[in-house]
């Protein structure tokens, strides 16, 4: 298995991960993995962008904004 070495990570930043992993109870190492899996998982903001560009538009009816008009005119 790979190793993936992180360099100049500032003080705080590893102290506050080591504090998040003693709460979860597990290593450091085993914390961070988990959290880069989360990450690597997610789609970045580009891959996003294309699969709503993929998607077909929502058409609502009645449209938001006239049922929220209609109960503040109830009000």
């Amino acid at each position: 298995m790979p190793t993936l070495r992180v360099r100049n990570v500032p003080t705080e930043i590893h102290q506050v991960l080591k504090a998040k992993a003693a709460i979860e109870g597990s290593s450091l190492s085993d914390f961070v993995l988990a959290e880069l899996e989360k990450l690597a998982m997610r789609p970045t903001p580009r891959e996003f962008r294309e699969l709503l560009r993929t998607r077909e538009p929502v058409h609502l009816d009645p449209q938001p904004a006239d049922i929220i008009r209609e109960m503040r005119e109830r009000e």
